[in-house]
């Protein structure tokens, strides 16, 4: 009889197994808050909480085409989705955005783009992402002046700690770009591919339509969404004004490094609920039930898809 051999797991099966293992141990950390959601959930109208969860499946679709207007390679599309909805699932096991732009990183090197360009388009896509949010933060704030006060959104202080530490990052960048020549020649390479992409980009209708496109209807979605569970547990707030509270919340914590924004977006979006005028114990219903339909129930089929495509050398 033969003995029998174990041999050691390769490094591809530990990643592809990795994610689920995250998802359990992020279950288990935040099982009370799993646990009144769901509770909550039966009492809403259910109609609504499907066009959140319908609005939440197009947010995947709209910064697909945001990926692919950021490069002018064409890229697979079938296998984009699916990427956009596995890096849904790893932007909740790392500080925001580091998953997400990890995976995409990744997808693009094994598409065939350079290194260099990849992180050139993953740049351009971060900053389309963000103007498009701000932008419609901003529209909504001069279409609806009393409907928020912004200010509530920050603790006393918060906002003159973050320009003293923004002021401190900009010092630090320019002293070390100035002092360290191998630094200040990477960056200025780095620089030169990615304006070279911009420019190449949006010499493109097509690409500028998708780019800019999806980078508005991201967040666009992603706030329909709460408006849809708002609805659904007949929270008194005009719709506009609940989707005004999505946009600030999110521009709010975005400097916050948790993972997904997991705890800090919660606390935001529930206090920018009551700051447009909802009351707190409805508020907090909604926001619980909208980030279990966003973040929760998609995470265990998003990990699985990220470890398909680890395993199907996608990634």
């Amino acid at each position: 009889m033969r003995p029998l051999r174990w041999s050691l797991p390769s490094l591809r099966q530990v990643l592809c197994l990795l994610p689920l293992a995250v998802v359990v141990a992020l279950a288990v950390r935040h099982r009370q808050v799993l646990a009144e959601g769901f509770a909550r959930l039966p009492s809403a109208d259910w109609p609504w909480l499907l066009a959140a969860g319908a609005t939440t499946c197009l947010a995947w679709v709209a910064a697909s085409f945001t990926r692919q207007g950021a490069v002018v390679q064409r890229l697979p599309a079938f296998r984009l989705l699916a990427t956009q909805f596995a890096a849904g699932a790893a932007n909740h096991m790392l500080p925001t955005g580091l998953g997400a732009s990890a995976v995409n990183l990744r997808f693009m090197t094994v598409c065939g783009l350079p290194l260099a360009r990849s992180s050139a388009a993953l740049a351009l896509y971060l900053a389309a992402e963000s103007i498009g949010r701000v932008t419609l933060l901003v529209a909504l704030l001069v279409a609806f002046p009393g409907a928020l006060r912004v200010s509530a959104l920050l603790p006393p202080g918060a906002l003159d700690t973050l320009l003293l530490v923004a002021a401190g990052v900009v010092c630090v960048t320019v002293t070390v770009l100035v002092a360290v020549r191998k630094v200040r020649e990477a960056v200025s390479s780095f620089a030169r591919t990615a304006l070279g992409e911009a420019r190449s980009v949006h010499t493109r209708p097509a690409r500028v339509l998708a780019l800019w496109g999806g980078s508005l209807a991201f967040p666009a979605l992603q706030a329909t969404g709460l408006v849809a569970v708002g609805r659904s547990f007949g929270l008194q707030v005009p719709v506009m004004h609940m989707a005004l509270a999505y946009l600030a919340a999110t521009v709010a914590v975005a400097l916050v490094p948790t993972p997904g924004g997991l705890g800090s977006v919660e606390a935001a979006l529930v206090v920018a609920l009551v700051a447009a005028g909802g009351p707190a114990a409805v508020a907090t219903a909604v926001v619980v039930a909208y980030r279990i339909i966003t973040v929760w129930l998609p995470l265990l089929p998003g990990a699985l898809t990220l470890g398909a495509l680890v395993r199907l050398k996608v990634l």
